[in-house]
């Protein structure tokens, strides 16, 4: 049984480019991007998501976990584009870690959008709608 963990850190050792959390931090947004893209209730190879998707859904978790610091967290990763997201992606297919079909390419990522724009310019802070004593939320 492969170690994904151990893998992904060996990877992310010979190929140089970009930090293991990258390549976790991908994985760990896979749910919520099938999710986001409506094929949470799909079986099987229906549940693909195509480049595009993929790449929202890691906006989306970027946002919702690291606000308007995403870009940042992101380019100490070592991606600073949607590309780079593609270029981890293929990494992962080519070791046998993902799956692709035959008609995803790397051009699927190219049209990315600007990290400080999305992450920052557009962030919408979501605050409670009462903060109670202590900062408790009523």
């Amino acid at each position: 049984m492969r170690d994904l963990r151990h893998d992904i850190r060996k990877l992310s050792r010979e190929d140089g480019r970009f930090r293991a959390e990258a390549f976790v931090f991908l994985f760990e947004s896979l749910e919520p991007a099938v999710k986001l893209a409506g094929r949470d209730e799909a079986q099987g190879t229906d549940r693909h998501i195509t480049g595009q998707e993929l790449v929202e859904g890691l906006r989306s978790e970027a946002t919702r976990m690291f606000g308007p610091l995403a870009a940042q967290v992101w380019r100490s990763w070592g991606v600073n584009s949607a590309l780079d997201w593609g270029h981890i992606v293929f990494l992962l297919v080519n070791e046998g870690l993902l799956n692709r079909r035959e008609e995803d390419t790397i051009d699927d990522f190219r049209e990315g959008f600007d990290f400080d724009q999305s992450f920052v310019e557009e962030y919408q802070l979501v605050l409670p709608a009462v903060i109670g004593p202590a900062g408790e939320e009523r």
